[in-house]
Parts: structure tokens; sequence; C-alpha cells
């Protein structure tokens, strides 16, 4: 018999957890036909001796919403195994749009995201309105890579009430409009819907989010869609400070289940080093929601971000001060910086407690423009106030403003601990996430998360197993999200494989910038090591590190 592919004598770790095994695997027709000693020949050998084979990586939190109209392959996702990205998270999206609304949707991206205007401007080609539009259009532009879909609630709620969706909660007519747009989403093939309660989410003309606007009652009605089709899932953007969940905040994951009957996963939960028994005490509180269906999303890597103070810092979206610098051109931005009223404001926001703690020890200058300024790199600005004699608050400000807002700041957020990191993505109650895949390129890129887990929590750090730590990135994220002929490497099953070095696959902490976007814009990316092939539905889409022309990527639906 002769197979489409053939790889020969790999060792095959399944996803399901059990221990890896030596196995021949054919493919046929896009899916895995055999497993075990195969027989026959194949257009295509591939000798697998020395690797690992393992399901495509399902990655459920990206942003690539919009960079699918440009990237087909979604890189860097799919450089690092990612076989299928689902986007819309966080409540965002650019579907449904109307005409005139289609300013808001980029705006939104651009404040919240971190996504360039004017690669947004050159690489979007706006040829649909409704959902389901969208949906056909993101498929006729053939992916490299298969798309999830969540019907983000912010767009819905612009398309329906306008500019109001950032004022008020909607009336009953007009929830039940947007209802019916969402039904129409998710039966055209929407994994579910998302929407976000984060005080950083600050988008059109510096105001919250359209559905952070939306009350509990509001959300609970669109829940009830999904009660309605028995299908679906709830993306929920949550907690207003790390470690803290509000019991506000605990009362909606439960109005939400008992609405939909169906899967909710929430974000984030990160291990702080200042509350190191902050997460551990989520998961605890929490443990009856889990077992009804609610999954804290957790991260693998730490979060250490690269900002500026030059257009909208999403990590400060949260103080009130620094809104007043959103959204303006620098010269602008540079006199509110200058002004002391705003740097005593700005003060007295950080004090308290919030998303980010301000440990002026840990942050330091990442980069600056001038060469005369180039010895403050690497420097925290603790030790910079200190020299200068003045508050940390003022040697922050006094440095960008020195650098004409080009000074760039290293800034560690959250799961430095490794400890702590560990014991909340071995729970089994968490779901692996945040990678923010197309989002935030110009301070961080976590899309190399999956290689990275591998690396350095399996091989590195032995505090998971290479069979648990597969299950965890591919089924136990293919389960939740009800799509069911991926995750595992099983007969029958779409032929979404990875193939790597276990002895070398990896990913680095710190990105690279390139200059790849449309417009010639900036984007941070990180490279893997060790990851060998890539295979969607049966066509190879990464051998090695040459991407090649296949384009084999189609819609999953729940």
């Amino acid at each position: 018999m002769s197979h489409d592919i053939l790889i020969r004598g790999g060792t095959v770790v399944d996803g399901t957890g059990s221990p890896g095994f030596q196995a021949d695997i054919a493919i046929n027709g896009g899916r895995i036909s055999e497993i075990g000693k195969v027989s026959g020949s194949a257009k295509k050998l591939i000798d697998a001796d020395g690797l690992t084979v393992a399901p495509g990586f399902i990655d459920n939190h990206t942003h690539y919403d919009a960079q699918i109209c440009w990237d087909p392959l979604l890189t860097p996702s799919a450089w690092h195994g990612v076989t299928t990205a689902i986007v819309g998270n966080c409540g965002l999206g650019i579907a449904p749009v109307k005409l005139s609304g289609r300013d808001i949707a980029v705006e939104d991206l651009v404040t919240i995201e971190g996504m360039p205007l004017a690669a947004l401007n050159a690489g979007i080609d706006w040829d649909w309105e409704s959902y389901p539009e969208y949906l056909a259009s993101m498929q006729r532009r053939q992916p490299g890579i298969n798309l999830g879909f969540l019907a983000g609630l912010t767009p819905f709620r612009h398309y329906v009430l306008g500019e109001a969706a950032t004022e008020r909660a909607s009336t009953p007519e007009e929830t039940a409009q947007i209802k019916t747009l969402l039904r129409e989403a998710i039966t055209a093939g929407a994994l579910g819907f998302s929407t976000s309660r984060l005080p950083v989410d600050i988008g059109y003309k510096g105001r919250p989010v359209a559905s952070r606007l939306a009350p509990d009652s509001e959300l609970e009605a669109y829940a009830s869609v999904l009660r309605e089709l028995n299908k679906g899932v709830i993306q929920l953007s949550l907690l207003s400070e790390v470690g803290k969940m509000a019991d506000a905040e605990y009362a909606l994951v439960d109005k939400l289940l008992a609405a939909s009957g169906r899967p909710l996963t929430w974000l984030a939960l990160l291990s702080r080093a200042d509350q190191p028994t902050a997460g551990p005490d989520i998961l605890q509180r929490c443990a009856d929601q889990a077992r009804r269906g609610a999954r804290p999303a957790v991260a693998v890597r730490p979060m250490i971000v690269v900002i500026s103070l030059k257009g909208n810092p999403l990590v400060m979206g949260e103080l009130a001060a620094m809104q007043k610098a959103f959204n303006k051109d620098p010269a602008a931005q540079m006199a509110v910086y200058k002004n002391p009223a705003f740097r005593s404001e700005l003060r007295a926001n950080m004090a308290k407690p919030g998303l980010i703690v301000w440990e002026w020890e840990q942050i330091t200058v990442n980069s600056v423009q001038k060469a005369s300024m180039q010895p403050l790199e690497g420097c925290s600005i603790a030790d910079l106030a200190r020299k200068r004699h003045i508050d940390p608050v003022d040697a922050f400000l006094d440095i960008a403003l020195e650098d004409n807002l080009e000074a760039t700041y290293n800034m560690p957020l959250f799961n430095t601990n490794e400890t702590l990191c560990a014991e909340l993505f071995n729970d089994p109650d968490t779901l692996i996430s945040l990678s923010d895949g197309g989002a935030h390129a110009d301070m961080l890129s976590d899309a190399g998360y999956t290689t990275y887990m591998l690396g350095h929590w399996v091989r590195e750090k032995q505090v998971i197993s290479m069979e648990n730590a597969v299950r965890k990135l591919s089924a136990d994220q293919a389960d939740f999200y009800g799509i069911r002929d991926r995750g595992r490497v099983k007969t029958g099953m779409a032929a979404d494989l990875v193939l790597f070095d276990a002895d070398r696959v990896g990913s680095p902490l710190r990105p690279e910038i390139v200059n790849d976007f449309p417009a010639g814009c900036k984007r941070m990316i990180t490279r893997p090591s060790g990851m060998e092939y890539v295979l969607v539905n049966g066509q190879i889409v990464m051998d090695g590190t040459t991407e090649t022309d296949a384009r084999p990527g189609v819609m999953v639906r729940n």
C-alpha cells in the first residue's frame, strides 16, 4: 500500500498522557490512517529516528484576528508547533462590523493589543460585515494552520449600540438583537464568545472597551444562547487585581456557568512573588466552580514585558492618570509627563493595589536611543532614582523624556518565581493559556510558550513529564473547546503533528525585533530550537526552520 506520508521510527507521545512508544505513523487524505509497524511505500518518507512525534499544539489564547489577513501561517506560533490557534479572545475582534465602525474596531486593537495602526490599515482587506461573512473570508484566505474563533462581545455591542456601547448597558431590545447575532455566529462555527472586565482594557477614544459595559444580567443573557444551542464555551478576562478574586468576580463566574451550562475559562491566574499563597488560595476557593466547568487560565513563562511611555502602554492602562496620556501624539504626551499635577496623581495611582506591583528595584532600562544615555541600560529605576536624589516615579518619567520617549523598560510582572509558576500549571483544574499571539508585539512575544514548556520545564527543570506536558498542550485544549478530531495521535484523527528533538527543543525568554509587518512595522518574535517538522492536516507547513507553501488550515468547530 502506498501512503501520502510515512513517519518512521519516532517516539510517539500521543497526547493522552500515556507513556511514549516507538511506532510508525501513516497519513492518508489528511488523516492518521495507521499507527504501529507500518508497511508499504509513501510519497513522502520522514525518518523520525531520535525524534518525538506529538499531536499539534492548540493555542487557545491568540489575537490573530487581523494578522490572518497578511500572515496565513500565523507566525511565530506555527514555528513553535501550534497547529490550531483560537482567536477572538478578551471580548475583542473585527466582526461584525459596519463600514462606519471599522475605525472603532481598529482603534481598540491599537490601544489594547498594541498592534501598529499602519500595519492594520495596510494589512486588513475588509470584505465582510456579518460574523458569518468574516468566518468565510478567513477561510478563503487559505490559512497555513487551523483556526478556531470566539465571538468577541465588544464588536457585537458596537454593531448594535454604536458609540453608546462604551457608555452604557444595552436595553432589552438591544440585548435581544445581540443575542440573535451571537446565535448566528455560533451556528456559523464560532467556538463560543469572549468578554472582558479588565480595568486595563481601554480602547476607542480612551474609553472602556464595550464588553466591559455589559452588566452581569446582560452577560447572562448572552450565556443563555450557549444553553439553547448546547454548544460553545465562554472566555472571560476577569481579575482586576492579579492574585485576588473579588466576590463580584467569583459571583460572575457562578452566574455564567448557571446561565450557559457550558465550560468557561477565565484569566488570569498568575503567581506573585510578593504573595506566594495567592494562586493556590484562589484555586482552593474555585474548586467547586472547576468541577462545574470553570478553568482558570495560567501561563508557563514568566511575564516580562518591554514597555515605553510612547503611545499607549497597555500595562499602565488601569492608572487613571495615564489615561490622560493615551491616544496623543508624542509632543502632547511629553507635556502631560512634565506636568507636576500629573506626576502627583500618577504616584498616588501607583501606590494603590492593582494589576501591577511597582517594584522599582526590578524595573530596568532596556534600551535608549541617545548614545549619551546608553550607560543607563540595564540599571534599575530604583538605583537611578537614588543616584539622582529623586523619587522613582520622577526618574521613570524623566528618563523617558530625556530620550524623547524612545527609552524602553524591562518590567518583570508575574510568574517570576518558578516554584509558584509550576505549582499552578501542574494543577489539574487549570488550563495552559495566555500566549497572546498577534498582540502586544511591541512589548513581548510569548507565542513560543509551547517549546519553552518542553525545553525548560520538561527537560531542564523536570517538574512535569513529557507525556503530561504534551497532553496539556494538545488533548486537554481540544477537550475543553469541543474539538473532537484533533489533539491526539490516534487512527482517524486529523494529521496535525509536530516532530521535535527532545534534547534540543526550546525557545528563549528574550525576543528579537523584526520589521516584517505591513508598512514595515516592527514586532517582537521568538524562534524555536529543536523543531523538525510541523504538519497540518497531513501537509508539512514547517520543515525545520523553512516555511513551505502548503496552506492546509481549516476552521475548527465545537
